[in-house]
């Protein structure tokens, strides 16, 4: 599958950029990332790294609208999701069209995941916390928590192994790539928080982008002011400043 890109945009690389890395973000449906990570992902590209989404499903299931078919509820979220990135940098995505609302942690899922590991060759993967948030459910949809444990699966074993899933290096000459490190958002034990303040504008607007999945588009700025306000404190950080959260883990 190749990588869906901007109309008139290039790969973006710049040479001039040094230790440049290149970072992955896999989640289930259009606008998970903007909720979960969209102004770290501002940040690094203002640091000249290179992001990269990929999308479990095309989240044809969404919206409230019964009049669209579900073919273009997906078309619509893949428009608004590549606008969404647009706004944060983001040139380069994957759908890999799986069922949404239907998401597990299948073979055929994490064969995928790994074909786009091996693709683009991430210095770090971000993805969705495979382990259910009881103090807050709506990061722990089923779709997620299923996508988050087939993206760790195929960081760690499958991408970096050769005998895992052969035919992606005898048929499609894709190299096993081992991935460093992951940053896993929406679970329940952060240990790590990205201080957005100067990007939390580029948040909202990407967030704003996904048009039809907003009832009350009116009210999201504020909301999210005050979410990343409350992940701010809870991280430590001093007041007055917007944060978002992760678990790093080390999967050298």
């Amino acid at each position: 599958m190749l990588p869906r890109r901007l109309e008139g945009e290039t790969d973006g690389r710049d040479t001039q950029v040094e230790e440049r890395m290149r970072i992955l973000i896999v989640v289930a449906h259009p606008d998970d990332l903007d909720f979960g990570c969209a102004g770290t992902t501002a940040l690094w590209v203002k640091e000249g790294h290179e992001v990269i989404y990929c999308f479990a499903t095309s989240g044809q299931a969404g919206g409230f609208d019964v009049s669209i078919s579900r073919d273009d509820m997906a078309r619509i979220r893949q428009d608004e999701q590549t606008a969404a990135a647009a706004v944060v940098g983001v040139t380069e995505l994957y759908f890999l069209d799986f069922p949404d609302g239907q998401v597990e942690a299948t073979l055929d899922l994490r064969r995928a995941i790994s074909r786009v590991i091996r693709q683009t060759k991430p210095d770090r993967v971000v993805t969705q916390s495979p382990e259910r948030n009881l103090k807050r459910m709506y990061p722990s949809h089923p779709d997620h928590l299923a996508t988050g444990e087939a993206t760790l699966c195929a960081v760690y074993p499958d991408a970096r192994n050769q005998f895992a899933f052969p035919e992606l290096l005898a048929d499609e000459g894709l190299e096993p790539h081992t991935v460093p490190e992951v940053w896993i958002m929406g679970g329940p034990k952060p240990d790590h928080f990205v201080d957005i303040t100067d990007t939390v504008e580029q948040k909202i607007e990407a967030l704003l982008c996904h048009k039809s999945q907003m009832s009350d588009p009116g009210s999201m700025p504020d909301r999210i002011r005050q979410w990343t306000a409350d992940t701010a404190a809870a991280g430590g950080l001093e007041a007055g400043r917007l944060a978002e959260a992760f678990l790093l883990v080390n999967t050298q």
